[in-house]
């Protein structure tokens, strides 16, 4: 609010008063169907909990003294785990050991077996999980070698294999009552609305690869499906199964399994890339016979099928509706598009779907619907089927999220309560704190009759654009001094023509070490500028030192960092570093380092950000002899490079004229200084005070033993 000039702050949380009562006019007609999973199922749900139970809490007993409430089971299922995660671990993330930080990559990734367990078909999930059963990864990951580990896999190759190890995937539970409602309950529903009501269905998902999912279930059929799944993931297998002999592919699967041909070979063309350009929407007709006979007999016999409509998807929704036919179009679509949260209130404004069917479940797209009901206004009210799987993960995940997203609107009304908003907070007046700057006016000398000094020449510091995200750049601009933002890769912050600044917080310290990050940024500096800084800024109130008690993990080392810092300053001798308790501190610091000094060159900050990058330099030429080149009178980060690709070696430079060395200096005082150096003879000055003492220096140990 105080960076926005914003002085007034309403919260609308869901249970409003005022927000139920507006609601509650026009809402929708909500069908929850509970769908239960198969014994198998909740056998692997039940692996992947005890596995993420394991984890948590070896976690837990390596990190004692870090504040883990948040990393829980129940926390890990929710969908922004990972920002929860970093939020909480980024600031210390390079304090915890190597053990810790692959516990937390564990959870990810046995979060995402568990989502892919309710979202995708059972052989897409077996593939993902065997990916995982391998040498390479046990070698690193802890939770392959753990007891429910082996449990897990033998009852993921029971959702995909028979006894008689014959293919025989199981169906996905959901696909039986999504048929039920397309084929019984919407046309039942279609024939008592008006003629001129429009028939179109919403089916929500969660990724593109559900999508391309139902589009082929409903196109196709499940046994195609997923025996065209079994040849695109290449599995391994001796024969299908009876069941799916009917289907067309089970031939191409005894084919090639007998032939011991790739699978993949086998597939159609067209098949390979439909599967392999999945997109976040689809449509569909349905076609049946529902408008003139009895529904349940249709449905008995088959009479209810599903076309692709190939030449609707290149139309948008206001086409789609004008020229809609009598059976009603099926939109297969995903909760957003490329992050964008507003996608589904546009698509529902301009398709007007009076069925939706929520396969899966999300607050944001529920929040959205209930929006589009309540400035519809129309009477016959639109109908929403949540499918969701009871006593499962999907339905805590689900229940866990509304708590959430209470608790987070009953914190800010909390806080809200107790903040203390200044009345200049707007911006309006001249006194509002955020607008001022600490700049210097010129003092009167009465020594002079009053004339006033000569105003003093702007400060300028150079502030890599990257460094915006840090409070830093704005206290340097309220202290007085003025910004210069570019984007350079030599230092972050270039203070004078010889000061240039390298600024790391303590995570990013400890991290730029380990990786050598580091080493090449001070190896820039010292390469460009003579007098090199590192600043390195801790928090004030929190206790900081370089002890054995800097890392939090119990089975690391804290002194390998005191190490590769001690190596740091050893190698380079004129880097300067500097240790600040706040971005206060280091904006008063700049300020200090630049009285009397020059302003920074933008010209020569900038060539070299963009031409002479350490990775270039490494690539192109011998770093030692760059360095020897570049200190050479006459060469500049302007020439050094033509200079180095015109001369092998410096014999060649040595022959060259004048003339041929204007061509490739460019400036005729850097061709006099370079040519000189080579042709001219040079003396070293001696100093006045060694030219006195060079006599007396013979008879000073003149009483000496030899």
């Amino acid at each position: 609010m105080r960076t926005i000039f914003v002085k007034e702050l309403y919260i609308w949380p869901r249970f409003h008063s005022s927000v139920i009562q507006s609601l509650k006019k026009h809402e929708p007609q909500v069908i929850e169907l509970h769908i239960p999973i198969s014994e198998k199922m909740s056998k692997i749900q039940t692996n992947l909990l005890d596995l993420m139970n394991l984890s948590v809490k070896e976690l837990k007993r390596i990190n004692r003294t870090l504040e883990l409430q948040q990393i829980t089971v129940e926390n890990c299922l929710v969908k922004n785990f990972h920002k929860v995660l970093q939020s909480q671990l980024d600031c210390i993330w390079n304090q915890l050991s190597s053990k810790s930080k692959q516990l937390i990559a564990d959870l990810k990734i046995l979060r995402h077996l568990l989502i892919s367990l309710f979202y995708s078909d059972p052989v897409s999930f077996y593939t993902t999980l065997m990916t995982y059963r391998t040498l390479e990864y046990a070698q690193t990951s802890l939770w392959v070698l753990m007891e429910p580990a082996n449990q897990l896999f033998a009852n993921a190759a029971a959702l995909v294999f028979n006894t008689k190890k014959e293919l025989k995937p199981e169906y996905c539970p959901k696909w039986k009552s999504l048929m039920e409602i397309l084929k019984v309950e919407i046309p039942n529903e279609i024939k008592t609305l008006s003629g001129d009501e429009n028939t179109n269905v919403l089916i929500l998902c969660q990724d593109a690869k559900t999508c391309y999912q139902l589009n082929q279930f409903l196109t196709q059929g499940a046994n195609h499906y997923l025996l065209l799944m079994a040849l695109q993931k290449e599995l391994k297998f001796t024969a299908v199964s009876t069941e799916y002999q009917d289907c067309e592919l089970s031939q191409t699967l005894s084919q090639s399994v007998s032939s011991k041909e790739s699978k993949k070979s086998k597939l159609n063309n067209s098949e390979v890339e439909e599967l392999e350009s999945m997109k976040d929407s689809y449509i569909l007709s349905l076609t049946s016979n529902f408008l003139s006979e009895d529904i349940e007999d249709a449905a008995e016999d088959n009479d209810v099928t599903f076309e692709p409509f190939p030449e609707m998807e290149n139309m948008n929704f206001t086409q789609l509706l004008e020229g809609k036919k009598k059976a009603p179009t099926i939109l297969i679509q995903t909760f957003k598009h490329s992050d964008n949260f507003l996608s589904l209130l546009r698509t529902l404004d301009e398709i007007k779907p009076n069925f939706i069917i929520m396969y899966h479940s999300n607050i944001t797209a529920i929040r959205q619907i209930e929006l589009y009901e309540a400035r519809r206004q129309k009477k016959s009210s639109l109908k929403v089927y949540f499918l969701i799987h009871g006593e499962t993960v999907e339905e805590q995940s689900y229940l866990t999220s509304l708590r959430r997203e209470k608790k987070a609107f009953e914190y800010l009304i909390e806080t809200k309560s107790t903040m203390v908003v200044p009345e200049d907070q707007d911006g309006k007046t001249d006194q509002c704190l955020a607008l001022q700057r600490d700049v210097k006016e010129a003092e009167v000398n009465t020594r002079k009759g009053g004339a006033t000094e000569t105003p003093e020449v702007k400060k300028v510091v150079i502030v890599d654009m990257r460094e915006f995200r840090s409070e830093l750049p704005a206290l340097i601009h309220k202290r007085g001094m003025e910004i210069e933002p570019l984007t350079i890769t030599v230092g972050d912050y270039i203070l004078t023509k010889d000061i240039c600044v390298e600024r790391k917080s303590l995570s990013d310290l400890v991290g730029s070490l380990n990786s050598g990050r580091l080493y090449t940024q001070c190896t820039q500096m010292s390469r460009y500028y003579t007098r090199p800084m590192l600043l390195i800024e801790f928090d004030q109130n929190k206790q900081f030192s370089w002890q054995s008690n800097y890392m939090i993990s119990s089975d690391e080392n804290s002194f390998e960092i005191q190490q590769k810092l001690l190596l740091l300053t050893l190698h380079f001798p004129k880097l300067k570093i500097i240790w600040s308790p706040s971005p206060y501190a280091s904006a008063q610091l700049f300020e200090e380092l630049k009285e009397g000094k020059d302003q920074p060159d933008i010209e020569y900050a900038n060539a070299i950000g963009s031409e002479q990058d350490v990775d270039v330099i490494e690539t192109k030429y011998n770093t030692s002899i760059y360095d020897f080149v570049q200190k050479l009178p006459g060469i500049t980060s302007k020439n050094i490079d033509i200079f180095l690709r015109r001369y092998k070696n410096m014999s060649e430079a040595s022959k060259a004229t004048k003339e041929e060395l204007k061509d490739v200096l460019g400036n005729s005082a850097d061709v006099d200084l370079f040519y000189s150096i080579l042709h001219e003879s040079h003396q070293i000055p001696v100093a006045q005070d060694q030219m006195k003492t060079k006599g007396k220096l013979k008879n000073k140990f003149k009483f000496c033993k030899k």
